[in-house]
């Protein structure tokens, strides 16, 4: 056993050590924040108070955008705090945090978006029981099981985690993650880092299964659809979805496909970029687009302010 001084803090070397690169970073991260806090805050928003999206659909969506807001929150507000002081130090306790809430949120999307892709398959392949199947209770249970499975699958690795010894206070990365945090350990971890690739093995491929066998059963359905319109309508109906997913489950799969040991941490840290900050603002934007309901929505609701404001 060598001697050494247990670890109270640790450093963050962060994304560059450029200081003009730091303040193009800075500049990009808090526009893309703040449009995505105000983005999904809209979607919220829309959901609670316009009475045409009260559907499970919009309920998922609602879950959804508070999901992004909670995990970009987890991420990037501390970046942004180091930029702007230079104090690149983070407590134990505060990272420990970080990676537990990061981890929680994030997963708690993946189980969220396998559940918003079963309800697109009922709307798509069993519309006549659409209302039957997907009503409020059900729908609540759907998320209450999202929350649920995800806690019971990362709280065994933040046990651990949370009873190791670390010697090395610097890591190469702009957030708290397990990986760069097991890197830095003084203790056996070859037993979380087993736990941590089976659980996250597990949550990417059962989601990932439930979301391929969703839209493989309902591109077969819509194809035998007679019209064109029809099937337009329908693939209109599942579009946002499918690219909010591609991006999220893409971005998840290209840290696995792991470069040589030069480029990784690099490359993990410019996806990390990509999952914390780019997704959450551009996933609003994608579903307001491209979804005429929510777009009639913000009408009604830019007409109502409005005219509140000319009655001032």
């Amino acid at each position: 056993m060598r001697n050494h001084t247990p670890v109270t803090s640790f450093i963050l070397l962060g994304l560059t050590d450029d200081p003009k690169l730091n303040i193009l970073i800075f500049i990009f991260l808090l526009i893309t924040y703040v449009l995505s806090i105000v983005g999904n805050l809209t979607i919220i928003l829309l959901t609670l108070i316009d009475s045409h999206l009260q559907t499970a659909m919009y309920y998922f969506l609602q879950n959804f955008s508070f999901l992004e807001i909670a995990f970009t929150s987890a991420c990037i507000p501390r970046f942004l705090y180091s930029i702007a002081t230079g104090d690149r130090a983070i407590s134990y306790n505060s990272c420990i945090c970080q990676v537990f809430f990061a981890d929680l949120f994030g997963i708690v999307e993946f189980f969220l978006l396998a559940t918003m892709s079963y309800d697109r398959y009922v709307a798509i392949c069993k519309p006549l029981h659409y209302m039957t199947i997907m009503n409020h209770t059900f729908c609540k249970r759907l998320i209450s099981g999202c929350w649920i499975i995800t806690l019971l699958l990362i709280l065994p690795p933040t046990g651990f985690v949370v009873t190791m010894e670390f010697c090395n206070s610097e890591f190469d990365h702009f957030i708290c993650d397990i990986n760069p945090l097991l890197k830095t350990s003084c203790s056996d971890t070859e037993l979380l880092e087993k736990l941590v690739l089976f659980c996250s093995a597990f949550i990417l491929l059962v989601t990932l299964y439930f979301v391929v066998w969703s839209y493989v059963s309902i591109i077969r359905t819509i194809l035998r659809f007679p019209s064109a319109q029809q099937k337009k309508k329908a693939f209109s109906t599942c579009s946002s979805h499918f690219i909010v997913v591609s991006m999220t489950y893409g971005s998840c799969i290209f840290i696995y496909i792991k470069p040589s040991a030069k480029n990784e941490m690099a490359t993990n840290k410019g996806v990390a970029v990509l999952a914390t900050s780019i997704c959450p603002t551009l996933n609003p934007f994608i579903y307001t687009l491209r979804n005429k309901q929510v777009k009639k929505a913000m009408d009604e609701l830019v007409k109502k302010l409005l005219i509140l404001r000319t009655h001032r």
